[in-house]
C-alpha cells in the first residue's frame, strides 16, 4: 500500500509544505469541503498543501487533470463530498496522484502556474461539514475506556460480557454534526440526583469531552449484503478527528436501558480535513490484544487485518479557558494518546456493521469512541482524568476542572510520524461550550 506519494524526499513547489511540524506536506493531501469567507461564494472541495487549499472547482477548470483525476476532481467540486465518496478507491486514489505530481516540486512551469492559480489561503477559508452525513454510528474500541468507565459504577465487573467479542456502537444524531469552531449551548435534560425522590429538568453539570476520530464510509453497499473483512477498507473513505460531547449527569439517568439518548444527541463536532487511507498506508501496526482474550469470531478476523490494522494516529486534547485566553496563554494540554490502542479495527467496525445486512451509504460517520490509552494520562473524557469527578484536573495558571464550564474551549489534534516516514497531520478541531438557554 506504501507508494510513490508517500516518499519521504518528496517536495512541493508550495514552500509552506515543509514547514517543521506541517500537517499538510505532499505526503498528505487530505480534502475538506470550504470557501473563501465573506464573498459569498459557494462551498466546493479543497485539498489542503501546507497553509493553502486548493480550490478543486477551478483546478478541474485549469486543464491540469485528466482522465479519472479530471472526473475525479469534478465530483469533488460540489457543496458536499458524497458523490466522490461513491466513486470509489480507484477514483479517490486518481485525483490523490494527480494532485500529488501537480504539487510536486518537478511539475513544469506551466502546470505550477495554473495550479497556483487556484489556491487560495486556509486562514481565508471558512468550512463546512465535508458530506451529507445519512446515519451517525457511535463506537466503543477502546478497551482501556471501557474498563474506567465500567470501574466508576462496576468496579467488581467493569467490562461487560460481550465486550470483548462484538464491537459495542450505538445509532447518533446527525443532525448536530457539526465542523470544528462550533459554539453550543449547554444542554438541559432530566437529571436525577442521588438524594432526591424525583428528577429535575435541568442545565448539564456534568459535561465533558470525548477525544474520538471519525470514520466517513465511502462506497456503500445494497441492504443484506454484509461487507467481508477482506474489503472493508475499500469502503471507507477517510478518517478525521471528532469530539462527541456527553452530559454525564443527563446519561447516568437516561442510559438504561436502551443506551444514551439527549445525553449525546446536542454537539458533535468534526475536523474539517479528511485524511485517506491512503496518506495513513505507512502507520499501520498490528493488533494486538492481552494474552488470554477472546479470539475475535472467525467473520472479524483476517490476517492482513491482524498484521495491519490498527492505525497509530497520535492524539492530543487540549482546554482553553477563558482566563487562559484572555491571558494570551495557549491551551493547556489534558492527555495524549493513540489509535493504536483501540481494541476493534477500522474493519472490524465496517464489517460488523453490516453483518446483519445493514446498508451503508456514502457519507454515513462512525465515532471510535473514546480513544483512552493503557494509563490514565491517556485518558480521553474528563470523566476518567478526573476518577468520576473525584479529583480535579489542575492547569498551568492554578484553574481547576473537573468537568466543563461556560466559555471552556475544547481542541482536538492528531497526527501521524513514524521513522522512514514524513509526519502528516488531521489539523484541529475546536469547540466551545456557552451558557445553556434561559
Amino acid at each position: 500500500m506504501v507508494n510513490h506519494t508517500h516518499d519521504p524526499a518528496a517536495r512541493s513547489w508550495v514552500i509552506s509544505a515543509q514547514q517543521a511540524g506541517q500537517d499538510f506536506p505532499i505526503q498528505n493531501l487530505p480534502l475538506a469541503v470550504c470557501r473563501r469567507a465573506d464573498r459569498g461564494e459557494a462551498f466546493r472541495g479543497g485539498v489542503a498543501i501546507g497553509d493553502q487549499v486548493v480550490d478543486l472547482a477551478a483546478l478541474a477548470e485549469a486543464g491540469v487533470l485528466d482522465g479519472l483525476a479530471l472526473e475525479a476532481a469534478r465530483a469533488a467540486s460540489a457543496p458536499s463530498l458524497n458523490a466522490f465518496m461513491a466513486m470509489g478507491a480507484p477514483v479517490w486514489q486518481a485525483l490523490r496522484h494527480g494532485l500529488f505530481d501537480a504539487l510536486h516540486v518537478n511539475a513544469d512551469a506551466s502546470t505550477v502556474d495554473r495550479v497556483q492559480a487556484c489556491l487560495f489561503a486556509q486562514a481565508d477559508a471558512e468550512f463546512a461539514v465535508p458530506a451529507q452525513i445519512g446515519d451517525y454510528t457511535d463506537f466503543y474500541t477502546s478497551v482501556h475506556h471501557a474498563t474506567n468507565i465500567g470501574k466508576l459504577f462496576r468496579p467488581d465487573s467493569p467490562l461487560l460480557p460481550n465486550y470483548k467479542w462484538v464491537p459495542i456502537g450505538y445509532h447518533g444524531r446527525a443532525s448536530s454534526i457539526a465542523v470544528s469552531g462550533q459554539a453550543f449551548r449547554r444542554p438541559k435534560g432530566q437529571i436525577k440526583p442521588a438524594d432526591a425522590p424525583s428528577p429535575v429538568i435541568a442545565p448539564c453539570q456534568r459535561l465533558d469531552f470525548e477525544l474520538e476520530l471519525g470514520i466517513y464510509v465511502g462506497v456503500g453497499n445494497e441492504v443484506g449484503d454484509a461487507i467481508d473483512i477482506a474489503d472493508a477498507e475499500q469502503h471507507v473513505f477517510g478518517i478525521c478527528l471528532l469530539n462527541d460531547w456527553s452530559a454525564r449527569d443527563i446519561q447516568a439517568w437516561e442510559y438504561q436501558p436502551l443506551g444514551p439518548f439527549l445525553s449525546k444527541s446536542f454537539a458533535t463536532t468534526v475536523s474539517p480535513w479528511i485524511v485517506s487511507m491512503e496518506a495513513l498506508a505507512p502507520f499501520r501496526v498490528g493488533l494486538s490484544r492481552p494474552e488470554g482474550d477472546p479470539q475475535p469470531l472467525p467473520y472479524l478476523h483476517s490476517a492482513q487485518n491482524q498484521a495491519q490494522g490498527a492505525l497509530d494516529i497520535q492524539l492530543q486534547v487540549g482546554l482553553s479557558t477563558q482566563r487562559l485566553r484572555e491571558a494570551g496563554e495557549p491551551d493547556a494540554q489534558l492527555a495524549r494518546t493513540s489509535y493504536r490502542h483501540a481494541y476493534w479495527s477500522v474493519a472490524q467496525l465496517v464489517t460488523h456493521h453490516t453483518v446483519n445486512g445493514c446498508d451503508l451509504r456514502p457519507g454515513d460517520l462512525f465515532g471510535s469512541g473514546t480513544l483512552s490509552g493503557p494509563t490514565l494520562d491517556q485518558a480521553g473524557a474528563l470523566i476518567e482524568l478526573t476518577e468520576g469527578g473525584q479529583k480535579p484536573v489542575l492547569l498551568p495558571n492554578g484553574e481547576q476542572r473537573t468537568f466543563l464550564l461556560d466559555g471552556d474551549a475544547v481542541v482536538l489534534r492528531g497526527w501521524c510520524e513514524a521513522p522512514g516516514a514524513t509526519r502528516i497531520g488531521f489539523g484541529e478541531c475546536w469547540g466551545t461550550v456557552l451558557p445553556a438557554s434561559p
